[in-house]
């Protein structure tokens, strides 16, 4: 009998399991892949070069988790961009932000944005605060089962209603538009240059398959803002190893806790006997009865695959069949024989450690949405490019790079039933020519490539429809309805069986906070 069996060896159920054995638990992970690490791994995909495969960029990484889990000391090291974004424009100028001369920049495109940006962030960053403190905490779950079980979420709910209280009625009126309305239509009320307003206005399209122009997106927006690195808030950074490089210091602190980690082991069920987990089945067949059953798979992947829906409620199952993912991502990566010169900028410089945005205007991402909608892929699509070489020499041959291409937007599903495997290369084409255009040579400089359309993310790391936050960041599936209202408390129908993934409170990206949660959700049942 184990005590603790966590299915799915991501960054989520690794930070789970150093919690569970820091407290005393016998924890086995299993783990589908030959290494841990989910969607966060490193790995050579042309001779010599070596990149992040899915995740690709530090930020959300909770710096609790960080210090918890001690991963500085079992190797980690982050070093921050020196800007946040460059965005070449179509009238060959660019934008470049992120640093001190900000707002020098911005002046360039409209003074007036140069004297609203202060004052956006400072109300941005006060809302940024609020979800840096609810990251942490298990939402208030609603309940059925009588008054005794309701009563410390209520409780809950009023100490949540005791933070928004301290928010100006200024503060409270821009959260509720950040969680209702669109992206878009937010930065038009506060800005009026398209170049600042699509360096902003990316944040609301990553991972999310809709318009910038779409209700919810602003608060896909602020999702991407409200993280950290090395201490400073809102910045974004590199991994020294790639993204594999936090797993692996994180896969460490497991080791040096006792957790038994087993690779190439993927389970095929959750054993579940008179309505309670009680262990699992891999593939192999093997057997492991445990105490305590934690998932950090996507919801759709427990509940629809590992356990049986008939021994399910039929409400529960109809929420799960509802629960929507699918994001409009195409992810590359490229070997380089040379920096990219982009025509606006064409000396190397730190603009190149930038996330480096090609997608001039809101308008330009709606239509890139319109197309993949009516087409499968946009005809001008959505790139964000980032060269970790230019941070970390451990990534490629000396003189050489490696690329990172987020690209958007893509249907999860193509139209009339095509298959993304017969459509994969030419896509990866018209992305790298998206690039060349702005940089021309990029095209030629590029000595081999990795491709990752949705259904490559779907069948490697179990992200469905390509969803790379296990289900889309609307407001009808997150905080107490993550994945399903009524279940936002990281424990599902099933007694002994808890979730610890991405599909759980506060969503998506390489946080950890799942997992913290998830884990002081077993240890608060005594599970």
């Amino acid at each position: 009998m184990h005590d603790i069996v966590i299915i799915g060896g991501g960054h989520n159920g690794l930070t789970c399991a150093a919690y569970l054995a820091a407290a005393g638990r016998k924890v086995t992970i299993l783990e589908a892949r030959d290494v841990v690490g989910g969607a966060a791994v490193t790995e050579e995909f042309h001779p010599g070069f070596r990149n992040s495969v899915a995740s690709y960029t530090v930020s959300l990484l909770n710096p609790k988790v960080v210090a918890d889990l001690e991963l500085a000391r079992h190797g980690l090291k982050v070093v921050n961009r020196p800007f946040a974004n460059f965005l070449p424009t179509d009238d060959g100028r660019y934008l470049l932000t992120g640093s001190v001369g900000t707002a020098a920049e911005v002046a360039k495109f409209s003074n007036a944005d140069a004297a609203a940006l202060p004052a956006y962030e400072a109300r941005l960053e006060t809302i940024a605060d609020l979800l840096r403190d609810l990251v942490l905490q298990a939402p208030p779950n609603l309940t059925d089962r009588g008054w005794r079980a309701a009563l410390p979420e209520l409780l809950g709910a009023a100490r949540l209603g005791n933070r928004l209280r301290r928010l100006t009625m200024a503060e409270q009126r821009t959260l509720l538009e950040l969680f209702a309305s669109s992206a878009g239509e937010f930065l038009d009320n506060w800005f009026e240059s398209a170049p600042l307003k699509a360096v902003l206005g990316f944040d609301g399209v990553v991972g999310n398959y809709a318009s910038p122009y779409a209700a919810g997106s602003a608060y896909v927006l602020l999702h991407h803002v409200f993280g950290e690195v090395n201490g400073v808030k809102g910045a974004w950074g590199h991994a020294i190893g790639g993204m594999g490089a936090i797993t692996q210091a994180m896969a460490r602190a497991c080791e040096a806790r006792g957790v038994s980690v087993r690779t190439g082991t993927a389970v095929a069920e959750v054993l579940v006997e008179n309505a309670r987990a009680v262990g699992v089945v891999t593939a192999s067949g093997e057997v492991l009865r445990a105490r305590t059953v934690i998932s950090n798979v996507h919801p759709k992947l427990l509940y629809q695959r590992l356990i049986d829906p008939a021994l399910l409620p039929p409400d529960f199952n109809t929420a799960i069949a509802g629960y929507r993912s699918g994001s409009g991502t195409f992810r590359m990566n490229v070997a380089l024989s040379e920096l990219p010169r982009f025509t606006c900028k064409p000396e190397p410089g730190p603009h190149l450690s930038a996330g480096i945005i090609l997608a001039p205007s809101l308008a330009y991402m709606e239509q890139a949405w319109i197309d993949a909608r009516q087409h499968g892929w946009s005809r001008a699509p959505i790139v964000e490019m980032l060269i970790p070489s230019t941070l970390d020499d451990s990534l490629a041959p000396a003189g050489q790079h490696v690329a990172s291409l987020f690209c958007q937007h893509v249907a999860p599903e193509l139209p009339n039933g095509a298959s993304w495997d017969d459509h994969r290369d030419t896509v990866a084409d018209l992305m790298i020519a998206t690039v060349d255009k702005a940089a021309p040579g990029f095209a030629a400089s590029v000595l081999g490539r990795q491709i990752k359309s949705p259904l490559d993310l779907e069948r490697d790391f179990g992200l469905i429809g390509g969803d790379i936050f296990h289900g889309k960041l609307s407001l009808d599936q997150l905080f107490s309805a993550r994945p399903v209202l009524g279940h936002g408390s990281y424990r599902g129908p099933l007694a002994g069986l808890y979730m610890c993934g991405a599909g759980t409170h506060p969503g998506g990206g390489v946080t950890g906070a799942p997992g913290h949660n998830a884990a002081r959700a077993v240890l608060a049942d005594r599970a």
